[in-house]
Parts: C-alpha cells; sequence; structure tokens
C-alpha cells in the first residue's frame, strides 16, 4: 500500500496493536516535518555543503575552523526546531510500553525534546546538540564553547585534557560506536515489529537492521515518502507523511 490510503493507515495500527514489542528506526524523514532539512536530497544539507571527514578534522585546524563556524552559526539546521506530530507519536509508543526502544540516524534531539527518555534512545549518528572530547570523552555544552570561541578566537578544547573536542555526532570516515550498535542489534532481534519511519535505508550499518528484523522473525512496516530498496521485503509499506501516519496508528488519548 502507499500514498495517503486510510486502509494503509488502519493496517498500520493493527500491526502495531497486535506486537508485544515495537522498535521504531527513524531516519532524517521524521525531521523534515519539523524543518530539519535532510542530507541528499536536493536542497539537502549536503547540497549545500560539503561534509568535512573526520580525518580532515583531526588533522587540519582550519577544517576545525570551518566545522565549529557550521555548528555555532547553526548553518546545517540540525538544531534548535521543535518535535512534530510523528515524534509525538513516537513518545507514546515507549510511554505506553508499547515500543521498547528507538533507533535513530538523526542527530537532532528531537526525541529526546518529544519526551523520550535518553535510555530508550539509541543514536547511531551520535547527537549535535552538544560536543565531546575525541581523547577522553568528556562532554561540553555547545553555548559555553561558544561563548569562549567568540571571545578568544581561540578552538575548542578540552576543559579536563585539552583534547581536541567536536560536536557529538559520527562523521564521514569516523567509526561507529560500538555500544549503540550493539544496542541496536539486541533491541532488533527482540522485537516482533520493526517500524521504519522516514529513512531512505540507503546507509550502513544501520540499514542492516530491517531485513535483520524481518529474517529473525519480525513484521517489517516502511513509513517513507519515497521508495526504498527494502520496500520489497516489508509487510507493509506507505508513501506517506509521518505526522498525520503516526497520528492515526497511534493517537493521543
Amino acid at each position: 500500500m502507499s500514498s495517503s490510503d486510510p486502509s494503509g493507515r488502519a493496517e498500520l495500527a493493527r500491526l502495531i496493536a497486535d506486537a508485544q514489542r515495537v522498535v521504531v528506526f527513524t531516519g532524517a524523514g521524521i525531521s523534515t516535518e519539523s524543518g530539519i532539512p535532510d542530507f541528499r536530497s536536493p536542497g539537502g544539507v549536503w547540497s549545500k555543503m560539503k561534509p568535512i571527514y573526520f580525518q580532515d578534522f583531526v588533522a587540519s585546524e582550519e577544517r576545525r575552523r570551518e566545522a565549529w563556524e557550521r555548528a555555532f552559526t547553526g548553518r546545517a539546521g540540525w538544531v534548535g526546531r521543535e518535535p512534530n506530530a510523528g515524534h509525538m507519536a513516537v513518545a507514546r509508543l515507549v510511554a505506553s510500553g508499547k515500543a521498547s526502544a528507538v533507533i535513530t540516524q538523526n542527530v537532532d534531539n528531537l526525541h529526546q525534546a518529544s519526551g523520550v527518555p535518553s535510555e530508550r534512545i539509541i543514536e547511531l549518528h551520535g547527537n549535535a546538540s552538544y560536543a565531546a572530547c575525541l581523547e577522553c570523552g568528556l562532554r561540553h555544552e555547545l553555548e559555553e564553547l561558544k561563548a569562549l570561541y567568540q571571545a578568544t578566537g581561540d578552538l575548542p578544547a578540552c576543559r579536563d585534557c585539552e583534547g581536541i573536542v567536536k560536536t557529538a555526532t559520527i562523521s564521514f570516515g569516523q567509526a561507529m560506536p560500538a555500544e549503540p550498535m550493539a544496542r541496536a542489534e539486541a533491541e532488533t532481534l527482540a522485537c516482533d515489529l520493526f517500524l521504519v519511519l522516514g529513512s531512505s535505508l540507503v546507509v550502513y550499518p544501520a540499514a542492516g537492521f530491517p531485513i535483520m528484523a524481518k529474517r529473525n522473525g519480525a513484521r517489517l512496516a516502511i513509513v517513507n515518502r519515497e521508495a526504498t530498496e527494502l520496500d520489497p521485503y516489508a509487510d507493509l509499506v506507505l508513501h506517506d507523511e509521518i505526522g498525520p501516519v503516526m497520528t492515526a496508528a497511534a493517537p493521543a488519548n
């Protein structure tokens, strides 16, 4: 089923109702309805600015300065928005106990802002709303780093070990974080419904989780405006807007 077919929305509601343990997997498409641009489409983030690879960030002061200018000016548009109806519906699924975890490719912190407890969110690509030291892992708040940068012009450094500090996102060329990947795999293998919301399912290894769930016996539902390569394997496919779909499938009481 595709488009805004009411029967498709009803079928998704039935799949959720029948499930004992749902895992929600979200990509950029759930956040475009909050005004956050996606990465790969025309007009998306990477059509306006080229990504800075991790190795270049570490090796080049010039590239680090460019990265921090982007972060401090918000040019990428990743943070500072509000959760939309899709995020709120996901939060309701978690609060009701229906969904055990939210695995997200997003870095915008909107699942936390919608009320999902941090321990239920598995961030595969990190978080753009704060920074961390690459040496010791200490968390640094962006507003504090920005104030120091504007006052001195010095690049952010760790207040404890003076190591290189970077926004807590996973950049191109940076290793995927082992703990979130392991948690995501465990949740994927424990669910009986794997619900994809707004992911093109082209970025691996993250895009491997839907098939892992399906091969383990779970149902697979995909809600995305465009077709994905995994659509043929899904029990339900909706090419529709996530907010209205999820509001219908997981309505507020």
